[in-house]
């Protein structure tokens, strides 16, 4: 069953997701050489704290983090852990808020030190697969636009586009319906209605899209060991325009 969201909820979730961006931002300073992605675990569980707000992740089917710290060909749901980060390394940063009984998930993938040429433009075209997600999530679109502007950006760019994992609606679970997959057909799925709240957030791998699971049964790997990037937004399906509600503009700062 899909929920929309009225304006209030979608207030709601907006002053989350602020919360999350500044999260991710603060999260951004500490992703350099030499330090620990649990160290990067432990600021952002603070940050959210401090904010009387809820990592979403925390103890979310078991997964004992406040973040999924993927580096590398890890595709998604990476642990943290003593791991030092390297020069050369990207880290997709995965994190949710739950903040005044609402959800908002939100990732970024972050070039550390000197990343080569041909994994800095997989960053830069999976992230801009998710705007041009972002820019079908109008009322009146069918799902599949969504999906189709994802899967056409990457795989014209000669990506692999994961299948397995997906976005999903979001609100006061941290997973509801409708999925959103990366990949489909134009005018196909279910037509988006004004209040629909989505996370859309492309995978999509240097290589082919086939991934394995570790034996932890939460890390994802690529199959061919190739790098793999993450982006993600929490968007309001909106008349003439998605409204994002999320922000990478914190961690853009962080960087300066």
């Amino acid at each position: 069953m899909i929920f929309y969201k009225t304006e209030e909820e979608i207030e709601l979730i907006r002053q989350s997701a602020l919360i999350l961006s500044k999260a991710h931002g603060e999260i951004a300073l500490l992703v350099k050489e030499g330090v620990s992605t649990l160290e990067l675990d432990k600021r952002a569980e603070e940050f959210i704290l401090d904010h009387n707000a809820k990592p979403s992740f925390k103890n979310y089917n078991g997964f004992p983090y406040s973040l999924c710290i993927s580096v590398n060909s890890t595709v998604v749901h990476g642990m943290p852990s003593e791991y030092i980060i390297k020069d050369g390394d990207i880290i997709s940063v995965d994190c949710g808020v739950y903040h005044k009984a609402y959800h908002s998930d939100c990732a970024y993938t972050h070039a550390v030190g000197n990343v080569n040429d041909e994994v800095k433009e997989l960053l830069t075209v999976t992230e801009e697969s998710l705007y041009k997600g972002i820019e079908k999530a109008t009322v009146g679109s069918r799902l599949g636009d969504i999906s189709f502007a994802v899967q056409q950006h990457a795989e014209n760019k000669g990506y692999g586009v994961v299948r397995e994992l997906v976005g999903h609606g979001l609100g006061r679970n941290l997973h509801e319906a409708p999925e959103v997959p990366n990949y489909g057909r134009r005018g196909q799925g279910i037509k988006l209605q004004n209040g629909l709240v989505i996370a859309i957030e492309p995978m999509i791998n240097l290589g082919t899209r086939n991934i394995v699971q570790e034996d932890d049964g939460w890390t994802i790997k690529t199959r061919d060991n190739k790098p793999s990037a993450h982006f993600e937004h929490t968007v309001v399906v909106r008349k003439d325009k998605a409204e994002i509600l999320t922000s990478f503009e914190y961690i853009k700062q962080a960087k300066q």
